[in-house]
């Protein structure tokens, strides 16, 4: 019995993004580390949730990763292997912001970090880098993917134009409303999901013939 899969890695790519796009959604963010704090403090519950919500999209991204180097057989494979690569990291970054997220809320709700504090733990350089470093693996990563496909003609065009809006969309991001910003996780969401389907789709076709 042949174990196929490449449909479940899809369908744990597909979970990873739209956990990833719901806990965008849902976290609560404030302008100022005073509001921050505040909304930690009087919000604990939904902020611990978030982050388990972001672990649970960092494991399932990960693990799509492998259907996705399915749809590099022929055409772009370096360069679908380097976008992989480089996303990998994302979304292990992504499981490692959870943890600075679940040790946050610990420090806010048993008074063991102040405003003052907060100020100078955001602007830490060793924080900054990583933070830095995290958004700009998912941004190189995305942007590698989109003309790894767009070398190999395995998804439609409208799966890499969405891929590259939300690209633009991040670089662009302080220029626009915060709903807005963080909204347009949705492109990344139907982005990657046009991916899986076409990775089990490409999946389907080659064990029919």
């Amino acid at each position: 019995m042949r174990l196929d899969w490449v449909p479940v890695s899809a369908a744990a790519f597909v979970t990873g993004v739209m956990a990833l796009a719901f806990g965008s959604l849902l976290a609560p963010s404030g302008s100022s580390a005073v509001e921050t704090l505040a909304i930690v403090q009087r919000q604990d519950e939904r902020w611990m949730v978030v982050a388990i919500i972001y672990f649970i999209a960092a494991v399932g991204l990960t693990l799509g990763l492998p259907s996705v180097l399915t749809l590099f057989e022929r055409r772009g494979r370096t360069l679908g292997l380097w976008s992989v690569l480089v996303l990998c990291m994302g979304f292990l970054g992504t499981a490692g912001y959870s943890m600075i997220m679940v040790f946050f809320r610990a420090l806010a709700i048993n008074g063991g970090i102040n405003v003052g504090a907060l100020d100078r733990v955001a602007e830490e350089s060793g924080l900054v880098a990583f933070l830095l470093g995290w958004v700009a693996s998912f941004v190189l990563g995305e942007t590698l993917l989109a003309l790894a496909l767009l070398r190999s003609r395995a998804v439609p065009p409208w799966v890499t134009i969405t891929l590259l809006a939300h690209v633009a969309s991040v670089l662009l991001s302080s220029l626009l409303p915060g709903g807005v910003a963080r909204a347009t996780v949705m492109l990344l969401a139907v982005a990657f999901a046009g991916v899986a389907i076409q990775a089990v789709a490409r999946d389907t076709a080659i064990h029919r013939v």
